[in-house]
């Protein structure tokens, strides 16, 4: 046989074995809903940071948000407590029922933060104010600061106290001397 003939046979036995490779000439398969979670090119996608208490601590949680919101609105969401995606990463809340209104006033740079009752009288303690103060810190503060650098007035009712605090990146509360707050 010739050196052509056998290149010939060759090649055409390896088209054959090749055009066989299992893959079916078929259309389009349905294989579930469409990919979802990818955000359309130009839109925007708010989230909400609160901060709730896990198995380590304070664990910061982002919830989607229509928009961005303002201190009193992520204290009202967090309120409501964890949701089942944040209960089943096991996160619970401090923040004890509260008599009385807890309000929030953003100004720049800053956040008020008027408590219903003292914190000597909060069940929650510690974490429960840890809560309050970084979900009121991490909202839309207007003005160039963000956190850590955004101050919390905590006002106490009752008392005539004020005081200054920051959230830090770990989610602590740390206190800020303030000469011109109590």
């Amino acid at each position: 046989m010739s050196r052509r003939l056998q290149l010939a046979c060759l090649t055409a036995a390896l088209t054959i074995i090749l055009a066989g490779c299992g893959i079916d000439a078929t259309g389009p398969v349905k294989a579930g809903t469409p990919a979802s979670g990818l955000r359309q090119p130009g839109s925007t996608t708010y989230h909400a940071q609160l901060y709730f208490v896990g198995p380590y601590g304070i664990q910061a949680a982002s919830r989607p948000v229509d928009s961005p919101v303002t201190p009193q609105q992520a204290l009202d969401l967090l309120l409501k407590g964890p949701d089942d995606a944040e209960r089943a990463r096991g996160l619970i809340t401090e923040v004890p029922v509260m008599v009385g209104r807890l309000r929030a006033a953003a100004t720049t740079g800053t956040v008020d933060l008027y408590l219903p009752q003292q914190v000597a009288k909060l069940n929650g303690g510690d974490l429960g104010v840890s809560q309050l103060v970084c979900t009121a810190a991490n909202a839309h503060v207007p003005g160039d600061r963000q956190p850590p650098s955004v101050d919390v007035h905590v006002h106490e009712p009752d008392t005539g106290g004020v005081w200054t605090v920051r959230c830090n990146a770990a989610g602590n509360v740390v206190p800020i001397p303030s000469p011109t707050r109590g």
